[in-house]
């Protein structure tokens, strides 16, 4: 029976994407949401990707509580104290190079300013992304988004390009039966510098490319497309939404490769699931594009609410080790994908790193064809069974379920998820069977 708000949503809410779920939350608390009948549901998801410390974290909801009633908005030319904390507090954080902060809403917003200073500083226009990535839904991000959401628009800006990313499961370049990551880099940058009119400004990269299909840049890569980006005086940006705020095992994903980019780019996780984006560059960086007149004023730049939100989170992620947490648990929860991996022929690849893992569902291990029913099928039962899921159906690639739950989930609740999929697989493939 459809749940009756859905029923007035369809009359009243512009639909955005794909159809609303059936399953309708009233509250979540830690890794776990629920719906008015009580009934409650893992969230393997952490809502967007986003809720880190899980769902109404009591240090979020205290710090939010207090600002609401003392300070939460005020005019873009005005400064807080908690936007100067946690500007210095993430300066801190990052490697040199990263000192000046911005603090946005959304990572499309951080996204766009990222954009406008690389335009900005480097005097160019032309910006390359990967085939599978996602940087956001409006105008400079959009037209930097080659996984989803370009049809129909028109013309998207000036000088977008791609290439394609790294996918070791799926390799494109092949060099004594590995994948040759190497040669494939090389020839993307051999076609850009053929489109190319000379004026390159920015390469856009996510360590992993989460609605890509969980895509991970390997060990090198990133060391390599910098070095792309510096023959041509490019600047590397990292969009760090979903891997930032300790994910992947370490508080930037890029940390791993001893690679420090232009400028980056945190959202989602840094709010853990409250509207909060930054954009880290230098002070170089920020004296040149200042001097020839940055304008990037929006309606919630440099809001304190936020800004204290942020704090709280870093202070939790430092307080309790959560990175180092992510890269304990994410090892128990992929060994667990592994050990399902090697019971179901239709579960053709698991990777990721820390607790952003991707498993990827075909219709056998040999053809690795892509298998949509069947995915639909086990994201349906998997919610059925108390497992909120995510999938993502991508062009020559089988379906990949994102899982990336809380970095405060706990060992428990993993072996919940893992029994819950591992059920939820069986029967969809004993219904599609028959």
């Amino acid at each position: 029976m459809t749940n009756p708000l859905l029923a007035r949503a369809a009359k009243s809410v512009f639909r955005y994407g794909g159809t609303f779920a059936d399953f309708v939350p009233v509250r979540g608390e830690g890794s776990f949401l629920y719906d008015a009948s009580g009934r409650r549901v893992l969230d393997f998801t952490s809502g967007q990707m986003s809720a880190i410390l899980g769902h109404s974290h009591p240090e979020i909801t205290e710090t939010v509580s207090h600002w609401v009633g003392k300070l939460a908005h005020i005019h873009s030319s005005m400064m807080s104290e908690p936007v100067v904390e946690l500007s210095e507090a993430l300066a801190a954080l990052a490697p040199p190079g990263l000192d000046r902060v911005m603090l946005l809403s959304t990572g499309a917003e951080s996204n766009e300013a990222a954009l406008k200073m690389a335009r900005m500083a480097t005097r160019g226009y032309e910006v390359v992304g990967f085939g599978q990535s996602w940087h956001g839904m409006t105008g400079g991000a959009a037209a930097s988004t080659y996984s989803a959401g370009r049809k129909g628009y028109g013309p998207m800006s000036v000088g977008g390009m791609a290439i394609m990313a790294p996918n070791a499961y799926r390799p494109t370049f092949l060099k004594s039966g590995k994948h040759d990551w190497q040669a494939e880099l090389d020839y993307g940058f051999e076609l850009v510098d053929r489109q190319s009119t000379g004026a390159l400004a920015a390469f856009i990269a996510e360590p992993i490319l989460s609605s890509g299909g969980i895509l991970e840049l390997p060990e090198g890569y990133l060391a390599a497309l910098q070095a792309k980006c510096r023959e041509r005086g490019m600047m590397l940006v990292l969009d760090e939404a979903q891997t930032g705020m300790g994910r992947t095992g370490s508080t930037f994903a890029f940390e791993r490769d001893g690679v420090v980019p232009d400028i980056l780019t945190l959202s989602k996780t840094l709010g853990a699931g409250l509207p909060l984006a930054a954009v880290l560059a230098s002070e170089a960086t920020e004296a040149l594009c200042h001097e020839r007149g940055f304008l990037f004023y929006t309606t919630h730049v440099s809001d304190p609410l936020p800004a204290a939100v942020g704090l709280a989170v870093l202070k939790a992620l430092a307080r309790d080790k959560l990175a180092e947490r992510a890269r304990v648990a994410g090892d128990r929860l992929k060994a667990g994908l592994e050990a399902i991996m090697a019971e179901f022929d239709c579960v053709g690849d698991v990777r990721g790193r820390g607790l952003m893992l991707g498993m990827e569902i075909v219709r056998d291990k040999d053809s690795k064809a892509a298998a949509p029913e069947l995915g639909s099928l086990i994201t349906d039962r998997a919610m059925e069974l108390g497992l909120s899921m995510n999938i993502v159906n991508l062009r020559g690639m089988g379906g990949v379920f994102r899982i990336a739950p809380p970095l405060t989930i706990s060992d428990d609740e993993i072996d919940l998820g893992l029994s819950i999929l591992r059920d939820a697989i069986k029967a969809a493939t004993l219904r599609k069977a028959a």
